[in-house]
């Protein structure tokens, strides 16, 4: 029997003259996110997306890749048949055989899209579920809590049945808002400021610090496996390696204990914007959140934000560790960032940081750094890697 999915768009159907632009980034995200599945037939009309799934692919994997895709608010996956009243019947005892069985209780919704069919919605309903109501004795008709409700979709070729839609993962096409650069540790938190931001429409690029011998390869692998689980929601993320370990020497052996923190976050705030800027990304993104560290009260995010011109985005600066586990827990993320493989803003850390920082004690402690030139030799070392491809590339930036 033939399978199509229906992806009902979300709030790019509110956009106005301009809409077209957001409907081709989604179209184009979504043939590109199931290309490695196999063959499909994917086509937008009237803000639905048709996915016309052809023999011999997988149309669970398909169902579970176009869950994850941003700009989808409900998926349907609907047997396709003709637009008669007898095909439509037949195919619904079909398809869901399953589902018919086991319900005690049903009833029947019918959207008319093609208005040239000669019936009322109400009327086919009315016909179809009385005939399922003759056909199949222990399923009563129930229309306000119905364990099982059948959807017809009538449209302009074929009609469509099917148990009714699931969630997507709603949220704005990855590319529509532009790109932006996720400082991306081996926590709970920064995963999910990524998935939040590109849920809002932004490509992202990742850059990750690495303190080697400080913190070990299986961190670097750690995040690495983190990047791969949000390229099934962000599409394409190269994630950038940034070797951080001359950084930190230098700001243990010339700066304030109580200030190493706050000085090494300055650093990776320099260093992520001028790699956003190479990769043309307008905004960084981190997993701060209010008060949930010393380097994340209001005086000290203030002061790591100083050093950069681009906005930063926190998208989970106003939660709480509980509401940012249960996203990571969605996301499927959490299980990795939980591995006891620490990044390296473990290294070096003050017993008494400072949670209240001045920034003319910053700047002076920073005039012993050559800030420059440590910044430019890390850019230089930045190694590139793409999740998800196997594909590794050394670049001199």
């Amino acid at each position: 029997m033939k399978e199509v999915l229906l992806l009902k768009c979300g709030e790019i159907v509110l956009k106005g003259l301009n809409r077209k632009s957001f409907e081709d980034k989604l179209l184009g995200n979504i043939k590109r996110r199931l290309k490695h599945i196999g063959p499909c037939r994917v086509e937008m009309r009237q803000s639905v997306v048709y996915v016309w799934i052809e023999d011999g692919t997988d149309a669970d994997a398909v169902v579970d890749a176009a869950k994850k895709i941003f700009g989808i608010a409900l998926i349907c996956r609907a047997a396709v048949c003709e637009k008669t009243l007898e095909s439509m019947q037949q195919t619904a005892e079909t398809y869901l055989a399953g589902e018919i069985a086991a319900a005690p209780s049903f009833k029947v919704e019918t959207k008319r899209g093609d208005k040239r069919f000669p019936m009322t919605s109400i009327q086919v309903s009315q016909h179809i579920g009385g005939e399922l109501a003759h056909q199949y004795p222990h399923m009563r008709p129930d229309m306000h809590t119905p364990a099982l409700t059948i959807h017809f979709e009538i449209r302009d070729t074929y009609a469509f049945v099917h148990a009714g839609p699931t969630p997507g993962a709603g949220g704005m096409p990855v590319g529509t808002n532009g790109r932006a650069a996720l400082l991306l540790s081996g926590g709970i938190d920064s995963p999910v400021a990524g998935y939040m931001m590109a849920k809002r429409g932004l490509e992202l690029i990742a850059i990750h610090f690495f303190s080697y011998p400080y913190t070990s390869e299986r961190a670097k692998e750690k995040v690495i496996e983190l990047a791969e689980i949000l390229t099934a929601y962000t599409g394409r993320m190269p994630l950038y390696i940034v070797p951080f370990t001359h950084i930190q020497e230098a700001i243990r052996d010339h700066c304030p204990e109580e200030l190493f923190t706050l000085i090494m976050r300055r650093f990776m705030m320099r260093i992520a914007e001028a790699l956003a800027t190479q990769a043309e990304c307008g905004a960084l993104i981190t997993g701060e959140s209010l008060g949930q560290v010393a380097s994340q009260t209001m005086p000290a995010m203030a002061v790591t934000g100083a050093v950069c011109e681009k906005p930063i985005f926190r998208p989970a600066i106003g939660m709480d560790k509980e509401e940012i586990v249960q996203i990571a827990r969605k996301i499927g993320t959490f299980d990795t960032s939980i591995l006891p493989y620490e990044d390296c803003c473990t290294v070096f850390t003050p017993k008494h940081p400072n949670t209240k920082p001045k920034l003319p004690r910053i700047l002076n402690a920073e005039d012993e750094l050559d800030i420059d030139g440590l910044v430019d030799e890390a850019v230089r070392g930045v190694e590139i890697l793409y999740p998800g491809k196997n594909k590794k590339q050394e670049a001199q930036l």
